[in-house]
């Protein structure tokens, strides 16, 4: 153990006149600084290489596919018609006109033992579309493997293998403990060179690097090549803190890793049903912009702004209302987004959750039944002009919505006046008010038709700033304009 700074001084400040000239102390306090900070680097991680190594495993897919000679031959056959030289040769040695032949294409993985009955967790897109699927173990032992189940969705899947014996493994740990800068391994076969170990630090953690719903990638310099896809990153406990998946083609040390976190709940599913169900409210949603945040009187904008609420699913039976802005689910602030879908989803059906939201700047709470996730996504149409028009004094030609209009824009009929027309230079188009453009709400008041607004307009004194809650395009914009 090393004594603190503390300690240092106190020693220090203790021994100076009796014992130690100051040059001296000075060396002596600089021997203990150098020292700690030493500690921060591991002299070796053989060690850990040692205890994880067993249990990650080197998988070889097998997929066979089918194709014509004909394609070859057809290449050649088209300078001489009928009297092709090559006939006799591609007769004699590639069969029959037309025929099938079958192709075996093979690629190289990584995975890990997760516990001693053969369960091994993988990346899917290593073992989809396989038709043999083989793993050998670090003590050189081979076996065929059975694919238990996949998800796409966050590239997940867990294999098995069975033998009469009990196979070493490793534990998941906890991905959210994992701070940047700190140490991890990755062990796999990068290039089929079976059992690489390559050390690194987190680089970075919530990453996105596509158009994924679910993802939020730890990235790491530790290097990562194509092979390594389904091994571990594993920390200085020996816990497997992430799954090797992806890598930057253009750029050396940036790799990626799904966090444990995210793939334990999938592994869970995986083994119980083969497959993956995921918690679904029945709400489109966007990021809580700045604007969005002090609208509805919130002093940052962590959140998400709830852009429509789907009609008959969870949400809008439990009282939500597009507008609303989702603050908590069962009490525990929700950052953005991706945070937000990512809770959800892995709730299970027929979970409540405690949605806490703001509306018109007032905290409500609402119990909302989980349901299963669907995969198609609701698009928003855009508006139509209609026929009547109403001049309203601030530049705005406004008109209600009929079934028509409210059907193609996918809101309820009286969601708010439509933006027909917007005049040059009027203070709506320098605000920046578009055609359109959808008037949900002034100062919190919903807009549901033309009454609704003129009243409004009356109350307004000169010189009072409109805040209109816009809708455009599906997405939820504030634009204020003084009187």
């Amino acid at each position: 153990m090393y004594p603190d700074g503390n300690s240092v001084a106190m020693i220090a400040g203790g021994v100076r006149k009796k014992i130690f000239p100051k040059w001296m102390l000075a060396v002596i306090c600089l021997f203990f600084i150098t020292d700690a900070h030493a500690l921060l680097r591991p002299d070796s991680f053989s060690l850990l290489a040692e205890k994880a190594g067993g249990a990650v495993v080197n998988i070889r897919t097998e997929k066979i596919t089918q194709s014509q000679d004909r394609v070859f031959r057809h290449f050649f056959q088209s300078p001489f018609a009928d009297q092709d030289p090559f006939e006799e040769f591609f007769r004699r040695f590639h069969g029959d006109d037309g025929a099938q032949r079958e192709h075996r294409r093979q690629s190289l993985g990584s995975g890990f033992l997760i516990s001693e009955d053969g369960y091994i967790v993988t990346n899917n897109h290593v073992i989809e579309g396989a038709d043999k699927v083989q793993v050998k173990l670090k003590d050189g032992e081979e076996y065929d493997a059975e694919i238990i189940g996949r998800d796409p969705k966050t590239d997940l899947a867990l294999i098995r293998i069975h033998a009469e014996r009990t196979f070493p493994f490793i534990s998941m740990g906890d991905s959210d403990a994992l701070k940047v800068g700190e140490w991890v391994l990755a062990i796999g076969s990068p290039f089929g060179l079976e059992q690489t170990v390559t050390a690194g630090i987190v680089s970075a953690k919530g990453r996105v690097i596509g158009p994924g719903p679910f993802e939020d990638f730890i990235q790491t310099d530790a290097s990562i090549n194509p092979g390594n896809s389904g091994g571990p990153l594993i920390n200085l406990d020996g816990d497997v803190v992430g799954i090797n998946t992806a890598i930057v083609s253009s750029g050396q040390g940036i790799g990626f890793a799904i966090p444990a976190n995210l793939a334990k709940g999938i592994v869970t599913q995986l083994k119980a049903s083969g497959s993956v169900t995921r918690g679904w409210l029945g709400v489109e949603i966007q990021p809580l912009e700045p604007s969005m945040a002090a609208y509805h009187g919130l002093k940052n904008a962590r959140g998400v702004f709830v852009a429509r609420v789907m009609e008959g699913d969870p949400a809008h039976a439990a009282g939500m209302r597009g507008g609303d802005v989702i603050t908590h689910i069962n009490d525990r602030e929700v950052e953005d987004t991706k945070d937000l879908i990512v809770r959800v989803a892995d709730a299970a059906v027929g979970d409540i959750l405690k949605v806490t939201v703001m509306r018109s700047g007032k905290k409500k709470d609402f119990r909302v039944t989980v349901a299963q996730r669907k995969d198609d996504q609701v698009s928003q149409s855009e508006p139509v002009q209609g026929d009547e028009r109403l001049p309203d004094g601030l530049g705005l030609s406004l008109q209600e919505l009929d079934d028509t209009l409210a059907a193609r824009m996918g809101v309820e009929r009286d969601a708010g006046l439509l933006v027909a027309d917007v005049a040059a230079d009027s203070p709506a188009h320098k605000a920046g008010f578009r055609r359109g453009d959808l008037i949900r709400e002034i100062n919190h008041r919903r807009m549901d038709s033309i009454k609704s607004y003129e009243s409004m307009l009356k109350r307004s004194k000169k010189g009072e700033s409109l805040q209109f809650l816009v809708q455009r395009r599906g997405q939820f914009l504030v634009i204020v304009i003084d009187r």
